[in-house]
């Protein structure tokens, strides 16, 4: 496979350069924005495994002749200007950025007529089973159980709630037949009286250097029922994003997400 990895300098970036060299696949490109320190240097350098053979560059279109599939864990401009720009050459995409508006997504879903694409808000592959998890459990508990989605990540971490928390809350509203926009809860202060039947709340905590946690409540009468993910390290990402790519090569265009690359959704 023979991969392009934007926002190579970051965290993610780099533990998804190490796991395409090791696994033995082709770093054809990585980029950054421009004015980053790191541009016309060595991403694997940069990252710490060693030489990759490329140079980070801040320009996407020159390299895609060269390349089988787009990884991006960006911003949401930085992903929708890439994804344009993949378009144009039919260079399907996996896209793990977080923070898109419903509007971005949408722009997203338009684009994926032209392309594959996979989008996740977390590709690990525990939090994807979680997502199923947690929709056949809405099911059945139905509103008698309440719901809360409690989400911890590091204190540098710029938008809230996480994509992650965002969607296991969409997935539970949706299980149980309604909407989030018009039952989920984001903050409670004061006086804020009983809680409404069939309400989801969605609660953000950050500090340190907390990966990602993510814990769904079901609290019933006379038992509460709990459910947790934890990110040891930011491997188990990058893992399912190489996954991910290894997978979306062969797709027609469409909108993808990890639960159609884990055999989970058809």
């Amino acid at each position: 496979m023979k991969a392009i990895v934007t926002g190579a300098a970051g965290r993610m970036g780099g533990r998804i350069l190490c796991l395409l060299a090791e696994q033995g696949h082709a770093v054809v490109g990585a980029l950054e924005r421009k004015g980053h320190p790191s541009l016309g240097k060595d991403p694997g350098e940069v990252a710490g495994f060693g030489r990759s053979g490329v140079l980070i560059s801040d320009e996407l279109a020159p390299l895609l002749g060269q390349a089988e599939v787009v990884i991006d864990f960006t911003i949401p401009d930085f992903t929708l200007q890439a994804a344009h720009c993949a378009a144009k050459k039919k260079i399907p995409m996996v896209i793990g950025t977080t923070g898109l508006s419903p509007s971005e997504v949408q722009e997203l879903r338009s684009i994926a007529s032209e392309i594959a694409i996979v989008f996740s808000p977390n590709m690990s592959i525990g939090v994807n089973v979680m997502f199923k998890a947690v929709s056949d459990l809405g099911k059945v508990l139905g509103e008698e159980y309440d719901i809360e989605v409690v989400e911890m990540h590091h204190r540098m971490k710029k938008d809230a709630p996480s994509g992650t928390a965002l969607r296991l809350a969409e997935i539970l509203a949706q299980a149980r037949g309604g909407d989030l926009e018009e039952v989920g809860k984001f903050s409670r202060r004061g006086n804020i009286g009983e809680r409404k039947k069939g309400e989801i709340g969605v609660q953000s905590l950050r500090g340190g250097d907390v990966v990602g946690e993510h814990t769904v409540i079901f609290a019933g009468p006379g038992e509460r029922l709990e459910l947790t993910h934890r990110a040891h390290s930011r491997d188990n990402f990058a893992r399912g994003a190489v996954l991910a790519a290894a997978w979306v090569v062969h797709q027609r265009p469409g909108f993808y997400t990890m639960q159609n690359v884990l055999g989970l959704v058809r």
